[in-house]
């Protein structure tokens, strides 16, 4: 009888790791071992990334109120605490948004915040 090598199960999982090494250079797209390898390394750095992006995202939006609210003639330490003593409950997404797409609205929620004349 001859050895079982594998069978639907086997090549199912074979083909997931090929399809996912597919356009890495080298052996590592080719050869079993490289492969394999390669794509869970891949993975492994898609979950961080993937958790990363958000913190990049406050970032981002935390840079775009500063740069707001600096024309308005106050920083953004100073604009965010004064929000938070007056109740106003905004996250950075949503400010960061009208910041941009609305500077008048924005110019509003300074002034209700108590920062902005």
């Amino acid at each position: 009888m001859p050895r079982a090598k594998g069978g639907y199960k086997t090549k199912r999982r074979r083909d997931r790791v090929r399809k996912h090494a597919k356009g890495f250079r080298g052996g590592r797209s080719k050869l079993w071992k490289a492969a394999i390898e390669a794509v869970h390394h891949a993975w492994r750095f898609s979950l961080f990334h993937r958790r990363k992006r958000k913190g990049d995202f406050r970032g981002v939006w935390i840079v775009r109120i500063n740069a707001a609210s600096r024309e308005l003639g106050v920083s953004y330490s100073r604009l965010i605490g004064a929000m938070e003593k007056q109740g106003i409950d905004i996250d950075r997404k949503i400010l960061a948004d009208l910041a941009i797409s609305d500077p008048n609205a924005f110019k509003k929620v300074a002034q209700a915040a108590g920062v902005a004349s």
